[in-house]
């Protein structure tokens, strides 16, 4: 299991943070598309949770482990997403309490 993708928001995907191939194009990507990127990556593992556990409420013959790994993908992606949401909306309070 990679690291990278439990943490969609991770600090490997921000600019001067990835790799060598990934380096250029996320340079090239402005903040808006970084966090689209994010909130899709986050979407997409609550999808991915909410399938796993509809499977296993009807009886289809799933995994209790990859159901439980894939609500806590969601979660932590979640709480992640609501960090750096707070951290965002107080950087703009902090900017608007800023005498000019």
């Amino acid at each position: 299991m990679r690291v990278g993708t439990a943490f969609p928001l991770s600090i490997e995907r921000l600019p001067g943070r990835t790799g060598q191939n990934e380096g250029a194009s996320a340079r090239n990507a402005s903040f808006g598309e970084l966090v689209q990127d994010a909130l899709e990556q986050l979407n997409r593992l609550q999808q991915e949770a909410d399938d796993a556990a509809t499977r296993l409420a009807i009886g289809e013959p799933v995994d209790l482990h990859d159901v439980m790994i894939a609500v806590q993908k969601a979660d932590l992606g979640f709480q992640l997403a609501l960090q750096v949401r707070n951290k965002l909306i107080e950087a703009y309070q902090e900017i608007m309490r800023m005498q000019v």
